[in-house]
This record gives C-alpha cells, sequence and structure tokens, in this order.
C-alpha cells in the first residue's frame, strides 16, 4: 500500500470525502470534487491562458520573422527570442499546465477504483477481512476476487487478490446482503452510487449485455457520448480561439482523437469516470470562454496603451523638433566684426602671445647686455679694449 501512487490519493480522496459528506451522492460529490480542482489550478491556468492569447495575437509578427530569416536560422531565434520579450510572452508557459488533468484523472480512477482502499483509506488487512467474512458466507467471488481452484488466490503479502473492479463489487455485496458485517467499523463509508437513477459503480459497456429501454440504461450509455461530446466541443472551441496555423494543425489531428479516446475509456471504466470527464470539459469550456473573452480585451487595451504611448512619443520629438528649427528661424544673426574691430583684435593677439614668451633670466646678462643663446660665453667680449 506504501506507494507513491497511493499518497499521490491522498488529498484527492479527502477532498472527494469531503463533498460526498455534504452531499451523500457519489455523482454530486465528484462535480463538486472536479470545480474545486478547478478553482485551485486557475491561477496557473490564467497565466497560461494569458501567455497563449498573446501567442496567438503575435503570429503574424512571428510568420514575418520566418520569412524574412528563413535561411538564417540563428538570426531568426534572435529575433524571435526579442519579439517574446517585447510581447511578454513565453511560448513554453502553457505545456506544463496542459498535463495536469491528466494525473489528476489517474489518481481519481485510483479513487473509484478501489473505494476502500483509496475513497475510504481503510487499510488492506480490513479489506482482507471484509473478502474473508464474504466467502466465508458462500457468496461468488469470481467478480471479487481471483480464484484458484474455488479457493482465494493471494498476493505476494498473503492478502487475496481482487479484480479490477472488485472493492466495487464487495462494497455492492456488503451494502445490499451482509450490512452487519461493517456495523461499527471505523472508517466505513456507505457509498452511495445512485445518482440521477444510475448506477455510476457499473460499466456502461456492461449495459448492452443486458440492454432493455430504461434510463437505469440508456442513461449509462449515454454518459460516455455525453463526455466525447462535450470534449469535442472544447477542442472545436480552442481550436477556433487559437489563430497560430501550427497550433491550429496540431489541434486538428487530437481535436478527434481525445473524444474517441474519451468515449472509449468511459465505456469500459465505471461511469464515476464519465462523471468526472463530463465536469471536466464542461467547466474547462466555460473557463476558456470566459477567459478568452476577458484577457483579448485586456490585452487589446494595453496594445492600444502602448500604440497611443508611441504615437505621442513620436509628435513630442516632431513637436521639439519643429521648436527648436523656429528658434534658429527666429534668432537675429550676430553682426559682423568691422575692419578696426578685426586689426585689434589682432594686434591683442600677438601681444598676448608675446607676453607668453620666455624671457632671458638676471642670470644670463653681462653688463647691461643679455647674454647671447648659441654662442660660447667670454667675459672680456664685451669690453673696451676690444
Amino acid at each position: 500500500m506504501a506507494t507513491i501512487g497511493y499518497y499521490i490519493c491522498i488529498p484527492f480522496a479527502w477532498l472527494l470525502r469531503v463533498f460526498y459528506s455534504f452531499t451523500s451522492n457519489y455523482g454530486f460529490a465528484i462535480i463538486l470534487f472536479t470545480l474545486a480542482i478547478k478553482l485551485i489550478l486557475l491561477p496557473l491556468q490564467i497565466k497560461s491562458k494569458k501567455s497563449m492569447i498573446r501567442m496567438n495575437r503575435m503570429s503574424g509578427k512571428m510568420q514575418e520573422i520566418q520569412k524574412k530569416y528563413a535561411n538564417n536560422q540563428a538570426k531568426m531565434n534572435e529575433e524571435m527570442q526579442k519579439l517574446y520579450a517585447e510581447e511578454g510572452a513565453n511560448p513554453m508557459s502553457g505545456c506544463l499546465w496542459s498535463f495536469l488533468p491528466l494525473p489528476i484523472l489517474i489518481a481519481l480512477y485510483s479513487i473509484i477504483r478501489q473505494p476502500i482502499t483509496h475513497f475510504m483509506m481503510l487499510p488492506k488487512a480490513t479489506l482482507a477481512e471484509l473478502v474473508n467474512k464474504v466467502y466465508a458466507a458462500g457468496v461468488d467471488m469470481s467478480n471479487i476476487c481471483n480464484l484458484a481452484d474455488g479457493a482465494l488466490k493471494l498476493d505476494s503479502a498473503g492478502f487475496p487478490q481482487m479484480t479490477a473492479y472488485g472493492q466495487i463489487n464487495l462494497i455492492r455485496t456488503i451494502t445490499s446482503q451482509y450490512p452487519d458485517f461493517v456495523d461499527g467499523l471505523d472508517g466505513w463509508i456507505n457509498v452511495n452510487y445512485n445518482f440521477l437513477g444510475l448506477d455510476l459503480s457499473n460499466q456502461p459497456w456492461n449495459a448492452f449485455t443486458s440492454f432493455h429501454f430504461s434510463w437505469a440504461v440508456i442513461g449509462l450509455i449515454l454518459i460516455p457520448i455525453l463526455s466525447g461530446l462535450m470534449q469535442l466541443a472544447l477542442s472545436m472551441y480552442t481550436m477556433k480561439t487559437n489563430s497560430s496555423n501550427q497550433a491550429n494543425a496540431q489541434m486538428k489531428s487530437m481535436m478527434y482523437m481525445m473524444p474517441i479516446m474519451s468515449i472509449y475509456i468511459a465505456f469500459i471504466m465505471p461511469a464515476a469516470l464519465g462523471i468526472y470527464w463530463i465536469a471536466q470539459s464542461g467547466f474547462s469550456l466555460i473557463q476558456e470562454v470566459i477567459l478568452g473573452k476577458f484577457f483579448n480585451k485586456k490585452i487589446e487595451e494595453e496594445e492600444n496603451a502602448k500604440y497611443e504611448a508611441r504615437v505621442a512619443e513620436r509628435r513630442k520629438r516632431q513637436e521639439e523638433g519643429r521648436r527648436m528649427q523656429e528658434e534658429l528661424r527666429n534668432a537675429e544673426p550676430a553682426p559682423k566684426p568691422t575692419l578696426k574691430e578685426k586689426q585689434k583684435a589682432a594686434r591683442e593677439a600677438k601681444a598676448a602671445k608675446r607676453a607668453q614668451a620666455p624671457k632671458t633670466s638676471d642670470a644670463g646678462r653681462v653688463g647691461s647686455r643679455p647674454y647671447a643663446r648659441g654662442r660660447a660665453y667670454r667675459e672680456d667680449r664685451y669690453s673696451d679694449e676690444s
């Protein structure tokens, strides 16, 4: 029992038991369970939906980049990344969340198929004790346990090997024939599988073996069909609102495959799983419609605001340029200098240049005459005798 799959079922089983305690009906409990799961995952799906809508709206720009850089894959990827950054879109944001319903479906299937150990969370020892009591009462165990020469077949742990839907059949037998077997049993739940006159513990395919015109039979057959139609409606709406050609090509291949698979699976499994599938597709369709309208409107407003901001910025630059040109045209030209002013400026420049030139120091003088650079010094050069 201590397996990863079992522990994954624990929170889902607890949630389903909470709703069953309020409704006392397995069908309504599953519908409320489905709604609760949708609300829990809603923040993640909102983010995914918003990114998907952004990707759809920028598909035209993406196609232009693909055509422009068809022969340069590196440049194409670079431009795509720039576009994603500018638009705030992430092409991978919707991939992970699209797979979340699958593990939930698997967990719910285990809960529905094994209600004693995975819904009531009773130990296998208690299950084995109930099986032995029913077996000792002389009940036909062929649809409850695997048999070997009329005896119960045991697994490696020494517990009776149950058939695929043995626990459901065991509950039916105990509830209808031996309710005293569970009197005072802690944790036991008398599961009411009746939903709108239909037995949700039964497999719709079994309705064909004893077919007759009654709601109990026709209703069971309709459950898988409705699950397929709801899945088809969801796929068609998703494809319609997805403007990406590549995504549409993928959706077309899945649009008919998923409904066919859901119909087949819902026929061979307990009808309770079909109710979950119908509710899941119905709530998903409502969610897609509401989120699609909300985010399309919001993103369009954001794009309009960005466009208006760019237009305003461009107008501001144009106005600034026109203002500067106007100031240049209106500015008075500087008066040209006269000839005297030019001559005066030239004299002042020469005087300033002379003032900056190096001067002979007093140490280089002999008498009243300056020392001549480049000539050998002679003390008597300028004497009277010479």
